[in-house]
């Protein structure tokens, strides 16, 4: 486990300055770390890090596009030099586009791809350096159930999920190879209340919403944090994400079946899209002051737990070692002829 100390331990989270990311740096001001917080739109950057301020931390706001590569290094750097040193690096910047695959056009492709994988991997490379330097660090790449089981409608999302999924397995086996100290983890999600749904783009005629069950990001941000600290494998936080990336291992016809059943209409929201609606793809958009979470707080549950991948893997084997021998205690019947 980290040791922590609040003198020292500075954070670096992309994508935070709205929803998970927003919740993740004032989780982190709590316990007294700096966060240097990363996005596009310097309003809402320098909102979160005034609230990270007045919760006690110590912030520095940074203006980027994850896109850019080298943006994303100059940014590092800048953490850098501000305090020394970067204990977490958390690639959390994502975006993406709802409709049906052969709607989507291929700068809207690209452009998700570039900002929710490539985004992941510039993050990596940047910090890397300094972590190797240091001796030290963890990365934190957010993931989703959908890096592992695929939904309609939102094609270019799930494409850039299970890339970075590849990504971090290759990268990680280097690390291994090289007997670093650095520590790769990947946190997988499920449903939370962002107001992603109400700035992504879209290509349907209902306004999208998350697939039910929902959770609220601040308990998002507690089990993203526990994972920074421990930095397990993988992480899959609430039990919708251990269902679907467990099914999806699986029984991967039958969940093809369910996504295609439940999923689709399952990201129609009751009100329709509206027309004077602005999204993030290509520029960063400032919703109405004040409006900090999704829309579905209602609905939302602020209670969520986590296992480790690992952990999941083990409860699943011997829940079938338990099937097999429950299966051999039944009585055989003699086949006649």
């Amino acid at each position: 486990m980290m040791e922590i100390s609040a003198e020292r331990n500075t954070v670096v989270i992309t994508g935070g300055s709205a929803g998970v990311g927003r919740a993740v740096a004032l989780e982190f001001a709590r316990r007294g770390w700096r966060v240097a917080i990363l996005a596009r739109g310097r309003k809402r950057l320098d909102a979160v890090a005034a609230e990270v301020r007045a919760l006690g931390g110590h912030a520095i706001a940074i203006p980027v596009d994850v896109a850019n590569a080298a943006a994303v290094r100059q940014a590092a750097d800048q953490a850098v030099a501000t305090w020394g040193r970067i204990d977490v690096w958390i690639n959390n910047a994502m975006v993406t586009v709802f409709g049906p695959a052969d709607k989507v056009e291929p700068d809207e492709f690209r452009r998700v791809t570039e900002v929710t994988y490539l985004g992941q991997v510039h993050g990596t490379m940047a910090v890397l350096q300094h972590m190797r330097r240091q001796g030290h660090g963890t990365i934190v790449c957010i993931g989703s159930a959908l890096a592992y089981r695929s939904i309609p409608l939102q094609a270019a999302y799930c494409g850039a999920k299970a890339a970075t999924r590849g990504f971090i397995d290759s990268l990680r086996s280097e690390l291994i190879h090289d007997s670093s100290p650095i520590r790769l983890t990947m946190v997988h999600l499920p449903a939370v209340n962002t107001p992603q749904f109400s700035w992504a783009r879209c290509k349907m005629e209902h306004a999208p919403r998350p697939v039910a069950p929902v959770f609220a990001p601040e308990a998002i941000a507690e089990e993203i944090y526990r994972g920074a600290i421990n930095a397990p494998r993988e992480l899959w936080v609430g039990m919708p994400t251990a269902k679907t990336i467990i099914g999806g291992l699986t029984l991967p016809g039958l969940t093809d079946r369910l996504a295609a059943s439940q999923a689709y209409e399952g990201q129609f929201d009751d009100q329709p899209l509206s027309l004077s609606r602005r999204d993030n793809l290509f520029e960063p958009v400032d919703l109405d002051e004040g409006v900090r979470e999704g829309r579905f707080g209602d609905e939302a549950s602020g209670l969520v737990g986590a296992i480790s991948a690992a952990g999941a893997k083990t409860v699943l084997a011997g829940a079938g070692l338990a099937l097999i021998a429950a299966t051999r205690l039944l009585p055989r019947r003699r086949l006649g002829r």
